[in-house]
């Protein structure tokens, strides 16, 4: 008899992996002074490396999104930990430009599963009174390995040299994905006790990219995405060349906004399941939550105008507070319409939305920033939620299951 899991330390080893995904992103950001010191690599060099990263990150969302709902959560996320861990530990042992090119590429077609593979997995173990406060902690690793990264890459860096900044993490990976393989699904989680007719079907790719809801959930992350890249890619220029900040005291700030959102993505999630057992309906509650973060975004065009940079990095955590909120409820709003025929496809699909306009919308940044000032970009970030919101609750009129399982089972 297989022994039985608790559906809480799977989403603890969720936890853990998220995190990593976002920690083994961040060292080579911490490590290129020293690796570009090592091997000469220009700017324009390591720019080529990030989009390398950048590119396979967006097209395995997608992809790996459908494979994930193809092969299922555990076969398919523990693929996709395995190539990202391997991926880099394989940074560490590089010796030239074009050795980094292609780790970093493979690195983003590990990555680009994760999330869609996070919220497949939230789908199959918990049902929908405990699935919001199961996202939020799942997406809430994310936030704190962003938060943990620099201090302890530079721990690392410094005691045992910038290669086992790759090579550890990389071991971290391997040992998680021995652990998540050793725990058997079968009847342990939620989806398989509550199986409908058909035991694994897939929502045909083309009546996704048909749907309506689809659609806007696709639309609203290509409209969202480029705030947290701006939030992740420009704050700290920001904080330099505006806020006269020096780069010690960057290290001392940048984190907060991080840490404000693991925390609002766990509370995001269990503010929406309360409601929920509180007689909200599904679809009331996740809007009431998105609702909120709409509204808590509008400080933003307030940072163009504060007079600290303290006053500054505590409105971004604001922003950052409202985006935990908003993320968790979207994406189990994913799983409360699409369940777990159609969870990771359409996760997948809107990451890979979200990292295109993020390519589009950072040059556009640069000359805005270079031209003009940060102001306007500001002023974006505070109305593009509230935008977000009202496309969301005019065409999603209700979060509610669709049957697709059944169709397809009555089509058998």
């Amino acid at each position: 008899m297989k022994k039985s899991y608790s559906p809480w330390i799977v989403l603890a080893l969720l936890f853990i992996a998220t995190g990593l995904s976002f920690l083994d992103r961040q060292v080579l950001s911490v490590t290129i002074i020293k690796i570009q010191a090592e091997f000469k690599f220009t700017d324009v060099e390591y720019g080529f490396v990030n989009t390398a990263f950048l590119i396979s990150y967006a097209l395995m969302f997608t992809i790996g999104g459908r494979l994930i709902d193809t092969w299922g959560s555990k076969i398919g996320l523990a693929a996709a930990v395995w190539i990202w861990s391997v991926a880099c530990g394989l940074h560490g042992v590089m010796t030239g430009f074009y050795q980094l090119l292609a780790f970093r590429f493979l690195l983003g077609i590990g990555e680009g599963a994760c999330f869609p593979g996070a919220a497949k997995t939230v789908y199959e173990w918990f049902d929908e009174k405990k699935r919001g406060l199961a996202n939020g902690i799942a997406i809430g690793g994310a936030a704190m390995g962003a938060v943990i990264a620099p201090p302890l890459i530079i721990l690392i860096s410094n005691h045992f040299g910038w290669r086992w900044s790759f090579i550890i993490p990389g071991i971290v990976g391997i040992i998680w994905l021995i652990i998540w393989l050793y725990i058997p699904w079968g009847e342990n989680s939620h989806a398989n006790r509550n199986q409908s007719l058909v035991k694994q079907s897939v929502i045909p790719f083309i009546t996704i990219l048909k749907n309506r809801a689809a659609c806007i959930f696709i639309l609203i992350r290509f409209l969202l995405d480029p705030v947290m890249y701006f939030i992740m890619f420009w704050v700290p220029k920001y904080l330099n060349t505006e806020r006269d900040v020096s780069f010690e005291q960057i290290g001392n700030l940048f984190w907060i906004p991080f840490l404000a959102l693991g925390i609002s993505n766990i509370i995001g999630g269990w503010f929406s399941d309360k409601l929920v057992r509180n007689n909200f309906s599904v679809n009331r509650a996740r809007k009431t939550v998105m609702g909120i973060a709409a509204l808590l975004t509008l400080v933003a065009p307030l940072i163009a105008w504060v007079s600290t940079a303290e006053m500054a990095i505590a409105l971004m955590a604001v922003i950052m507070f409202a985006h935990g909120f908003w993320i968790t409820n979207y994406i189990t709003a994913i799983s409360d319409i699409f369940g777990k025929s159609g969870t990771s496809t359409v996760v997948g699909l809107s990451g890979t939305a979200g990292a295109v306009s993020g390519l589009i919308i950072n040059p556009l940044i640069g000359l805005i920033v270079q031209n003009y000032s940060y102001t306007p970009i500001w002023i974006a970030t505070g109305l593009l939620y509230p935008l977000a919101f009202m496309l969301f609750i005019i065409f999603i009129r209700r979060i509610q299951p669709f049957n697709f399982e059944t169709k397809l089972a009555l089509n058998q």
